[in-house]
């Protein structure tokens, strides 16, 4: 959810149940394809908490909740960040700046 377009979420309220039922429904494709691994996964986590642009907005101090490296607008402004490879094969570093 925290990828998708700012304006899909912008109409909400932060503490309405609307936008907590919006959150639910677009972490579950997440959930599935989680399941598919580990089909008891809901009962394993401890804790649970589902992004959207606003989240990024407000925790992140993003701009309408964008997200991804600092800078990323040119061919050439991730020099520096690496490639996201580390030791552990098959683990990769991803996120934001």
């Amino acid at each position: 959810a925290a990828t998708e377009p700012y304006e899909s979420w912008a109409r909400f309220d932060r503490q309405s149940a609307e936008y907590k039922a919006a959150k639910e429904e677009a972490a579950e494709p997440l959930w599935r394809a989680l399941e598919a691994v580990v089909p008891d996964i809901r009962e394993r986590s401890d804790m649970v908490t589902i992004g959207t642009p606003l989240t990024h907005e407000r925790y992140n101090r993003r701009h309408k909740g964008t997200y991804g490296p600092a800078g990323a607008t040119r061919e050439g402004d991730l020099a520096g960040f690496g490639n996201g490879a580390t030791p552990v094969d098959g683990l990769w570093q991803v996120g934001d700046s």
